[in-house]
């Protein structure tokens, strides 16, 4: 899974971008906006792999954010650079940007640019998932995840061999470090999609693996539309 950072305050621009990375199920996506010493921290302490940033922000001094995450972190990340001025493309590729989108943004030229990231920077599959307390590991096949459920501060993952397997971190964690097939659809539930093999509106249930009843909110109905849309894409529908 590649760690997307959007450093921009253009509420359009942030959303074409995440539009088109819907598309993208390796590349998560986590907006920020233009401030030097939050984003920095941020990028510091997440180390994300890729970073699409606003290069004209009079918030960010750009020369200086390069050279602090370049003294603070081993692996600095790759960016893409975007701007409303063309003169800007020659800095981009001073900066050793990987690529430099001209503003306003269009599905088509950020799909480009994220399509020549990923044929650059290919994604390895992620098939286990290790959790980790203190000198235990335990390796678990994504594929076997039906789905998360949170427990106060720790998190229940419930396999497809029926285990209960808990792990000492928050929901929250997961949902941001998890392959795009799981996604979240009520403030105690993470689900993968794969598993999912009924989606009721009306009683606001998925039913996983034709067992489990898991219920979702209108917090997260747009998770819920998307798992929709996807597993509808090559399914034939009828009428009952």
């Amino acid at each position: 899974m590649t760690n997307c950072v959007i450093i921009e305050n253009d509420t359009d621009t942030v959303e074409i971008i995440k539009t088109v990375g819907n598309d993208f199920d390796e590349i998560s996506f986590t907006e920020i906006h233009e401030d030097q010493e939050a984003a920095l921290n941020f990028i510091l302490k997440h180390k994300p792999e890729l970073v699409i940033i606003n290069i004209e922000t009079k918030h960010i001094n750009f020369i200086e954010f390069l050279f602090e995450i370049g003294l603070y972190s081993e692996n600095r990340p790759n960016f893409i650079a975007i701007s409303n001025s063309k003169l800007k493309a020659f800095d981009s590729y001073k900066y050793d940007c990987v690529d430099f989108i001209l503003k306003p943004l269009t599905e088509l030229s950020t799909r480009k640019s994220l399509l020549k990231y990923q044929k650059k920077h290919p994604n390895s599959k992620i098939e286990t998932i290790c959790l980790k307390s203190y000198k235990d590991y335990q390796y678990l096949n994504i594929d076997d995840i039906l789905y998360l459920k949170a427990d106060n501060n720790t998190t229940d993952f419930y396999m497809s061999d029926g285990r209960l397997i808990g792990a000492y971190k928050t929901l929250k964690v997961f949902e941001n470090s998890l392959p795009k097939t799981f996604l979240r659809i009520h403030k105690s539930y993470i689900i993968n999609k794969k598993c999912i093999s009924r989606i009721h509106y009306g009683k606001s249930i998925c039913i996983i693996d034709n067992e489990h009843e898991i219920p979702f909110t209108k917090t997260f109905i747009d998770n819920v539309d998307l798992i929709n849309s996807e597993l509808s894409k090559n399914t034939m529908i009828t009428l009952n």
